[in-house]
């Protein structure tokens, strides 16, 4: 694994052959301006280092500091600069607010951007993987668009328009039939570690939430003859083809409203359990399923989000259908989809709120995938929107004129001073009441609700995917694995950009792993803990390991996937990188742990204008979307006083 331009997982810009903490050293960093100039070089551009990227050390650093009680001395810090708008968070919704409020404002204003990470994006990242002979593009996070024709609301497809984004147009650019075409199916990987035998079974029939795969095409076996190469038991295998197939009403001596209370309080874990009766080595065949989409295990996942995601068991319990628009939602194609994900949304935000980031005029959703961004441009005095890297804000506080905001520079590690007639917290909720701590007690209590779940979403370029091809697999499912999923890149070509089509030729793998198994290996048992804690558990085992040790998971893991089909590790991987999220989902309401009422009051609560301050973010919303982010940004740009 190369890893230049890389320090402790951070990668730092290279000047004349120093990093500016070098220069700084030597004396020749003495002032913010300096600083700027030093770390905003034409060869900054994160986007195509390898490593562990996503939230680093670095970006944590100061946050967790305040977190654990340290204290800074605010009073001698003085003001270098004066805005109209200050906004915390570059991540999605605090690059919309800046775009919303140019809009209602007028695009003279003053807006600065800080944000604790070495890239804008929020989790909307731009991986641009080189190898020898080229460079393929992935996504750190933000995946597709979910679900836009029955979740966005107007003021996002406003958004998008003025971004010169089709919806429509953009689901044309996915090649729905690529894999199928080339007789490719879903499959299972069964470790010998957890099932005793190593076993991988393709053509899984089953349909996935928001298929990107139609459901005609997904070159299934029979239920029955699937299952059926499962390495179980022949019991096991026929009390999993009969759960499929032909279940039961589990719940036959409840009336439908026990059985909806039933759904609502009660972990699919369990239910598979008690009410199904299945072992505990057929059990296992599910644990990873709900790894990806919801970030949680099904021991905290509810009866009700099983169902919807098509997990089996409920069909024959006289249920009341799923309603339409919740159904449609579910159904509707994962489609919308850009070669880097939802950075492209980002990158033509930045493109428009700081026009000389590239060369020409507007970019559009064709033209903006090849565009290369000069990072020196970000901040610079001209701009009437300047968006600084590297910028932890750990105060905000309001004053008779606007407020004032106090950022610490990762670069000299210095505290520096910014007023604004109005502030947008665009961050993380949970670091809010850290951050204003004069903001009533109620507000702290709801923001500091929102408790993220973490993932890691890692991109792994293969020097070819012929094994892929010999398996008759395009996405595995491997479960109780680090990584429940791994599958070939999503086939989009757009503007100049062709997606890999040669099989002896590179191509990116997209890997997602939930740290709960690293924490359930270790022996922890979730018993009794409500989803939060659960969430914060996982994080904290996620901080404790290094890159070399996640390195050395994924090469064991494919290895032991593909090395029979002809893949080698130590020659086929080309570039890895490590998207690591230990604040990533927003918090959903669970109907295990939540109340649906109180949470509505939460939510209220902690998204409060408090003075000049308003507050953005996805957390806002307690939704993992673009568009809830989108949404949060308007709002917090509405509430500001003319």
């Amino acid at each position: 694994m190369d890893r230049r331009d890389f320090l402790n997982g951070v990668a730092l810009t290279i000047m004349a052959g120093m990093t500016p903490l070098d220069l700084l050293l030597a004396g020749e960093i003495n002032d913010q301006r300096s600083i700027k100039d030093a770390i905003d070089l034409k060869e900054y551009y994160p986007p195509k280092w390898q490593g562990l990227r996503g939230s680093t050390d670095e970006a944590y650093e100061f946050a967790h500091m305040l977190r654990d009680g340290q204290k800074f001395d605010y009073s001698s810090v003085k003001k270098i600069e004066s805005y109209d708008l200050v906004i915390v968070g570059a991540g999605l919704s605090g690059l919309a607010a800046a775009c919303f409020y140019q809009e209602k404002f007028g695009r003279d204003k003053k807006i600065l951007i800080l944000d604790n990470h070495d890239d804008f994006g929020g989790h909307a990242r731009r991986n641009e993987i080189e190898f020898e002979g080229g460079m393929i593009l992935g996504y750190g996070g933000s995946e597709s668009f979910q679900s836009p024709k029955h979740l966005y609301s107007e003021n996002v497809i406003k958004l998008l328009n003025s971004l010169h984004i089709d919806i429509d147009k953009l689901a044309q650019k996915f090649n729905v039939n690529f894999y199928p075409d080339l007789g490719l199916s879903r499959g299972v990987y069964f470790s010998k570690d957890i099932f005793g035998e190593k076993k991988i079974v393709n053509g899984n029939p089953g349909q996935v939430v928001c298929d990107d795969i139609p459901k005609d095409r997904l070159n299934g076996k029979p239920l029955k003859d699937f299952i059926n190469e499962f390495p179980l038991s022949q019991k096991d295998k026929n009390d999993l083809i009969e759960l499929f197939e032909n279940p039961k009403d589990y719940l036959e001596n409840m009336n439908k409203d026990d059985k909806e209370e039933y759904l609502n309080k009660t972990n699919y874990k369990s239910f598979l359990r008690e009410k199904v009766k299945l072992s505990d080595e057929a059990i296992k065949y599910f644990e990873g399923s709900t790894d990806d989409f919801l970030a949680l295990g099904i021991d905290a996942t509810s009866c009700s989000d099983a169902r919807m995601c098509y997990l089996p068991g409920f069909d024959n319990m006289g249920l009341d259908p799923i309603d339409g628009d919740d159904l449609a939602e579910m159904e509707e194609p994962y489609i919308y989809h850009f070669p880097d994900g939802n950075s492209s949304v980002a990158r033509l935000m930045v493109k428009k709120l700081i026009p000389n980031i590239a060369a020409g005029g507007m970019s559009d959703m064709n033209s903006i995938i090849n565009t290369k961004f000069d990072y020196s441009k970000l901040d610079i005095d001209s701009n009437n929107v300047r968006l600084r890297l590297r910028s932890t804000v750990i105060n905000v506080e309001n004053t008779q004129k606007g407020a004032k905001v106090i950022y610490m520079n990762a670069v000299d590690q210095k505290m520096y001073r910014v007023d604004s007639k109005n502030v947008i917290m665009a961050n993380y909720n949970s670091m809010i009441p850290y951050i204003i701590p004069t903001l009533p007690t109620e507000q702290k209590d709801a923001l500091s609700k929102n408790v993220k779940t973490s993932l890691i979403h890692t991109k792994v370029i293969i020097k070819n995917w012929q094994t892929f091809k010999k398996l008759g697999i395009h996405e595995f499912y491997s479960p109780k694995m680090p990584y429940a999923r791994v599958k070939l890149d999503y086939p989009v070509d757009i503007g100049i950009y062709r997606h890999p089509r040669d099989p002896n030729k590179p191509i990116c793998l997209h890997m997602s792993c939930s740290p709960l198994v690293f924490a359930a290996q270790d022996g922890l048992d979730f018993e009794g803990m409500d989803a939060r804690s659960i969430a914060r558990v996982g994080r904290s085992k996620l901080y404790t390991m290094s890159f070399e040790e996640h390195e050395k998971i994924i090469r064991k893991q494919l290895q032991d996937m593909l090395g029979d089909s002809g893949f080698n590790h130590e020659k086929d991987i080309l570039g890895i990188v490590l998207n690591r999220w230990g604040h990533c989902y927003a918090y959903s309401e669970n109907s295990l742990f939540d109340d649906e009422e109180e949470s509505e009051k939460i939510i209220a609560n902690a998204r409060k204008p408090f003075g000049n301050i308003t507050i953005a973010n996805s957390d806002s919303d307690w939704q993992a979307y673009m568009h809830a982010a989108i949404d949060q940004a308007h709002r917090a740009v509405n509430e500001i006083k003319d």
